[in-house]
């Protein structure tokens, strides 16, 4: 089934102060830290959140970029997509983050859709997943 939470719980990014760079899915379908793994593992700073990278500048000659070491010419390429990536991203001063539920993004978690996504799709979530609720 994968990653329960990665596949229904999203990020949304208002100031970005909250929401952390590499680990949240706040742009795209799926973390920056799965879709640049290499890069991923070559940042200095795998704990940053979204406001600080901007403030750095995420530019491609930006200084929110930290390597371990020296790019690859490949590497670098991965920097310039994600750039792009991120080049319309405008955060909101006085916007907090927050999660949304992809089941219901309207109205947010409740238990009763939660037992219908459950009794529904046939899941059978994992033990621990299912005491907490």
């Amino acid at each position: 089934m994968g990653n329960w939470f990665e596949e229904n719980i999203r990020r949304v990014v208002g100031d970005g102060r909250d929401a952390f760079f590499w680990y949240d899915t706040w742009v795209g379908d799926v973390s920056l830290r799965l879709k640049y793994p290499r890069l991923f593992d070559l940042t200095m700073d795998k704990e940053c959140k979204v406001a600080d990278m901007r403030r750095m500048g995420w530019t491609v000659e930006g200084r929110a970029w930290e390597w371990r070491r020296r790019l690859f010419a490949w590497e670098e390429e991965c920097v310039r997509e994600r750039c792009v990536l991120l080049n319309n991203i405008v955060l909101q001063d006085n916007v907090t983050d927050n999660w949304r539920w992809l089941l219901d993004p309207v109205n947010g978690y409740s238990v009763k859709v939660f037992y219908r996504y459950i009794t529904s799709t046939g899941h059978i979530l994992e033990r621990s997943l299912v005491d907490d609720v």
